[in-house]
């Protein structure tokens, strides 16, 4: 069944791809990235052997997560042009874009696949009851479904004024961050290896937040988020960066 679920994901980006061919935005990739995982969640729920009240809240937490994401970035993706950070790469790849692209498309779907594999390691455990590992790690993700909305609304309401054209977010939340939204996001994975606390093999999770700080920080969320950011707002973005913590919130500095 883990198999399989990978082949799906794939199926769905195979779609997506040939998606962005014709309407040239590959910013789908993210939706389906987070609608895949929701998928994901929501099979390996179905097709738990473990310890059914434990199976249904790791599941839950992820479908919902993902939804979450998945929702919002749909709104945006499927109502604007295409992200600048695709444009860049459309740009730079030139005539073998949509080359490139197929094989952009499939390592999301094996990211997702990956990302997925807590909620099935979890849906194949054996515990007596819920304990208050497993009520941890529901109360870690409250809050960070509650800090990531919260941040999400925020910059909504920042862009949906347009005297803020052009101008850096530093309202609220992004006052002490650059990225909570991302931060949220990485603190949420603290949720499963809590709730994989006594489960065979569960605290190979503990690697989960580890791997997303990586891609976070170095690979595909800040970095690349950053460099568009820098080429839409320039010498106000770099203050920013100067005076503003890149990822946990914090205090500005001087």
């Amino acid at each position: 069944m883990l198999w399989s679920s990978l082949f799906i994901v794939s199926l769905v980006m195979l779609g997506g791809w040939l998606w962005q061919i014709r309407s040239k935005n590959a910013g789908i990739v993210d939706v389906l990235w987070a609608f895949s995982l929701s998928f994901l969640a929501l099979f390996h729920l179905l097709t738990s052997d473990g310890y059914l009240p434990l199976s249904i809240l790791a599941a839950t937490i992820m479908l919902l997560w993902y939804l979450r994401l998945g929702s919002h970035l749909a709104k945006r993706v499927l109502g604007e042009d295409e992200d600048g950070r695709y444009k860049y790469l459309r740009e730079y790849w030139g005539d073998k874009s949509n080359f490139y692209h197929f094989f952009f498309f499939q390592f999301q779907a094996l990211l997702a696949w990956g990302f997925a594999i807590p909620v099935w390691l979890i849906s194949q455990g054996e515990i007596e009851a819920l304990g208050l590992a497993q009520y941890s790690g529901l109360l870690v993700a409250i809050i960070a479904i509650s800090g990531v909305t919260i941040a999400d609304n925020q910059l909504a309401n920042f862009k949906a004024d347009p005297n803020n054209k052009g101008e850096v977010c530093q309202t609220g939340l992004w006052k002490y961050s650059r990225h909570p939204n991302y931060f949220f996001e990485w603190l949420h994975w603290f949720a499963y290896p809590l709730m994989a606390i006594g489960i065979e093999h569960g605290a190979w999770l503990w690697l989960a937040p580890v791997i997303m700080l990586l891609f976070l920080y170095f690979i595909t969320g800040i970095p690349y988020t950053e460099q568009q950011a820098i080429r839409s707002r320039g010498e106000k973005y770099r203050r920013y960066q100067q005076t503003t913590s890149a990822f946990i919130p914090w205090r500005k500095k001087t």
